[in-house]
């Protein structure tokens, strides 16, 4: 479709270029002009493309359409208009002059919170439930037909710019963009908004962000954490006005040891902790604040309030002048108005705006990956000198409690990245037994990355008395639940710190796109901390009635409690990521964990243990040991103070350690083993969909997937079709150097993997599959193999039982009709981790999905994975629960309790 994107910002950025990338023609960007000298990032974007950018200051003119506007607009002949983010007021002879008419982003579940300032107040209202609505313009205020919608869970510490980040801008780009698919493809519903629900409240400003304290502890936190950061909840403190950001509800403000602060207007005087500045609802319950800012725009640590001038400056050293200098031109670069930066400029007195403060942490990371900076860190050190002093200060790692690492550093992907490689042992990073090492490979270029400390026994017992005293004696075992899910919290914050570096190493350990590291292998690693943060304090158990024996009287009531130390062993493919999804929850339950990562894919691992480290969970609660499996991984199996070990990997290695938890101590188990999912493709699907769904199924991390669809079947009719199709899309993609942003597909992890895949389609072609396409070692440097496809394979063959963990798409056929004998053919594999169907009949979707003997079923999509989703397999794919409520279970014991009285 010819469409014209009316609108501004990163988010209008976004979805420009997603809209480019489906193939959408753009005729037109109409944005705002140019602020201080500087374009919005949706003209910027637009221009680099040579795309028609036009920058209307206005539509128009005493309540009247601008006739030239008006006409330039008409000139572009767009058959939709776009507006994802839109800030000015488009009159009607624009809305409704396309074929299609115009669709809007609003990012609350409308009709409730209509109006500019929606994010705000799903926060100030303290809705569960938040998210974004696509509607159909009209000429009322956000009352058009609904689209498309998505909701969220709103979480209790959420901000405007959290929630904003997890969800309404990845989803809402997303949502927008499926939009218009759903409108190119003539499905797009225009359902009337209800009456019922709608609301609409006013644009949030600081006149009207004043905190009004006559109301409870939570009302006072969502007012908080709804302005949060624009416009700003303030209050008057000695005389002038004092604004609040990052605000939690806390249980323990009672007690509070620190000085008082006078509020005008409060119930009762504020503490100024060591944590931040308490503050107290009319219901005598308290919440915390972080920071605090002043009329001049000086923000500060609340717990710092009552410290008077600051501490002496750092003298620099010749390499931070050096560094100062380099960030003194981004400062410039970024304050264009700005002739000269000195000590005294200050970066928002000069012009600087929201989007600038992400600009310049990320600048600074480009600087320095050591300097780490979150968005607060700007705020409050607003002058050249107090940024430069902060910087230096961190770079130097004063405020850090010391942990000693000796790191292997490397310069690659525009950063420097610093590699742990040593044991990680009660808090600390060790040498293993005798000083063994092996070699980590980088399989772009099977060259060594580093040495890694090689565990041996010794390692492994030491490792487990840490654990067990963790869990016994330290303070972990002893914690308040809300407390521990802080410090996960304070966990996943770290990573997300780190997730460039992270995703950076994980590139240069595993193989995985650089891209897709990001999004998925670190980034669902970061959800999934979060969200089982969020689970510390819910675990509870059960009343019971029993039968009463007269004339006594029962109480019968569940605890859930936690194991002990747990064991956990992870597989290659998702090394972090594989790392979250069991640790999370084992955390979570409170109990300690000792962790063998991969052997060929030991870095992320170490380096989550430095940043949980620096995050302050308690020593011994956290210990990784890469080793072999047969020593480490036996050892692990074997030992008496083990009392759970949960695996992923092959279902041969599953069934060993199976037996050895039994024989050594009946330890609880929980295995997530191999798979050969099925994915059936009926003819009466969405050819395009199932075509880019299949291909995703099968080389979605270059098929190193352990749910990745190890066999297609294909309706008869379509099969000639879907594989011209599948084959013109492998051409098109590019292989080679994962860090390369724009590479689809990286290499093998490993070289025995690459050999094993090799042999794997020989025997595929040996045994009479057709090879279509690739089937062989692509000869270049590293451990590349091309994605292949093999067609009429028949049910007798290996390469139709077993997976191949590779980029390799097995196709069969089945006649039309015939829906019974193709699930006989699917179910008939000993494993069942997951599988997946695509129709546009909704019965015969519902049948299928019953009748597929598996852990997890997809309808007319492939990999959606949720940390709020479980996930396990049937059969020899294991059993247990990985994400999701339930996955807490695998990690807990059930103790009931009866009383008489």
């Amino acid at each position: 479709m010819k469409i014209a994107v009316i609108g501004q910002s990163l988010f209008g950025q976004e979805v420009y270029k997603e809209l480019r990338r489906d193939g959408h023609t753009i005729v037109g960007i109409f944005t705002i002009p140019d602020k201080d000298g500087k374009a919005d990032p949706l003209a910027t974007e637009a221009e680099k493309d040579g795309v028609s950018v036009f920058k209307f200051p206005r539509w128009r003119l005493k309540g009247q359409a601008i006739p030239e506007v008006v006409a330039q607009y008409k000139g572009t002949a767009a058959e939709l208009n776009v507006m994802p983010f839109c800030s000015q007021f488009i009159p009607m002879e624009v809305i409704d002059h396309p074929k299609h008419g115009s669709i809007i982003y609003h990012p609350s579940l409308l009709p409730r919170h209509r109006g500019a300032s929606a994010i705000n107040w799903t926060l100030i209202h303290g809705d569960k439930k938040g998210g974004f609505t696509v509607f159909w313009a009209d000429d009322g205020l956000d009352t058009g037909p609904i689209l498309l919608q998505r909701e969220c869970d709103v979480e209790a510490n959420d901000t405007v710019n959290t929630i904003y980040k997890r969800f309404l801008f990845p989803e809402g780009v997303e949502g927008t963009v499926e939009a218009v698919r759903l409108i190119a493809e003539g499905k797009a519903p225009r359902i009337p908004q209800p009456q019922e629900g709608a609301t609409y409240e006013c644009i949030q400003k600081k006149d009207n962000a004043k905190i009004n304290w006559n109301h409870s502890a939570e009302a006072l936190h969502n007012w908080i954490r709804g302005n949060d950061k624009v416009p700003g909840a303030w209050a008057e403190i000695d005389g002038q006005k004092v604004t609040f950001y990052g605000s939690t509800l806390v249980d323990h403000g009672t007690n509070a040891n620190g000085k008082p602060l006078e509020i005008i207007g409060a119930n009762r005087p504020g503490i100024v902790t060591e944590e931040g500045l308490m503050l107290f609802g009319n219901d005598n319950k308290a919440l915390l604040v972080k920071n605090v800012q002043f009329e001049d725009g000086k923000m500060i640590s609340a717990s710092q309030y009552f410290c008077t001038g600051s501490s002496a400056a750092v003298e620099l050293t010749e390499e931070e002048k050096n560094f100062a200098e380099q960030i003194k031109s981004v400062w410039r670069s970024i304050l264009t108005n700005v002739r000269q930066i000195e000590d005294s400029t200050d970066f928002f007195k000069s012009g600087a705006a929201s989007m600038d403060v992400v600009r310049l942490v990320e600048e600074v990371k480009l600087c320095a990956s050591t300097c780490q900076l979150q968005n607060e860190d700007v705020y409050m050190n607003t002058t050249f000198q107090d940024f430069i002093q902060m910087c230096v200060r961190k770079l130097r790692g004063e405020g850090n409690e010391e942990l000693i690492i000796d790191c292997v550093e490397k310069n690659i992907n525009n950063m420097t990245v610093k590699m742990p490689h040593q044991l990680f042992i009660n808090g600390e990073f060790v040498d293993a037994e005798g000083g063994l090492v092996y070699k980590t490979i980088n399989p772009t270029d099977g060259t060594a990355i580093c040495d890694v400390s090689l565990a041996q026994i010794g390692d492994v017992d030491k490792a487990v008395a840490a654990a067990k005293d963790a869990f016994e004696e330290g303070e972990w075992g002893k914690m308040n639940p809300r407390d521990r899910g802080r410090l996960i919290y304070k966990l996943a914050d770290l990573m997300e710190q780190h997730q460039e570096e992270l995703a950076t190493i994980e590139s240069i350990d595993s193989g995985a796109v650089y891209t897709l590291a990001l999004k998925t292998h670190v980034g669902m690693s970061i959800q999934t901390f979060r969200y089982f943060a969020g689970w510390c304090d819910k675990i509870q158990g059960s009343t019971i009635p029993i039968n009463q024996a007269r004339p006594n009287r029962n109480l019968t009531f569940t605890k859930k409690e936690p194991i002990g130390v747990c064991a956990i062993v992870i597989p290659w493919n998702y090394p972090l990521m594989m790392l979250a999804w069991k640790t999370a929850a084992c955390l979570a339950a409170g109990n300690t964990v000792v962790l063998k990562p991969a052997q060929v894919t030991p870095l992320t691992a170490l380096k989550f243990a430095e940043l949980a480290a620096k995050a302050g969970l308690p020593k011994g609660v956290i210990n990784i040991l890469p080793g072999s499996g047969n020593l480490v991984g036996q050892r692990l199996s074997d030992h008496p103070d083990v009392r759970k070990l949960g695996f992923t990997g092959s279902t041969a290695i599953g069934k060993h350690i199976m037996k050895s938890c039994a024989i050594s101590n009946v330890k609880k188990v929980s295995l997530e083993l191999g798979g050969k999912s099925p994915l059936i493709i009926f003819r009466d699907c969405d050819m395009d969909k199932a075509v880019r769904m299949g291909m995703s199924s099968v080389f979605f991390n270059k098929g190193e997937n352990c749910i990745a669809a190890g066999r297609l079947f294909l309706e008869e009719s379509i099969h000639d079709q879907f594989v011209t199709k599948v084959v013109e899309e492998i051409k098109k993609m590019k292989i080679g150097d994962p860090l390369d942003r724009s590479t689809d597909h990286g290499p093998q992890n490993h070289k025995a993997h690459l050999d094993k895949l090799v042999k794997y389609c020989e025997t595929g072609v040996n045994e009479g599959a057709t090879l279509v396409y690739g089937g062989k070692q692509i000869q270049r440097p590293g451990f590349f193999f091309e994605p292949t496809v093999f067609s009429d394979v028949q049910d007798h063959m290996y390469i139709a039982q077993e997976e191949s963990f590779g980029p390799v798409m097995i196709i069969s056929k089945f006649r039309s009709g015939e829906v019974d004998d193709v699930l006989r053919r699917a179910n008939s594999t000993e494993y069942g981790l997951a599988s997946g169907v695509f129709t546009r009949d909704i019965n015969k979707a519902l049948y299928v999905s019953e009748k597929l003997n598996a852990g997890t079923v997809f309808v007319n999509t492939y990999n959606k994975t949720d940390v709020a989703s479980p996930f396990g397999g049937f059969k020899q794919s294991g059993f247990g629960k990985d994400l999701g409520q339930e996955a807490l279970n695998e990690y807990l014991k059930t103790k009931a309790v009866t009383i008489e009285y």
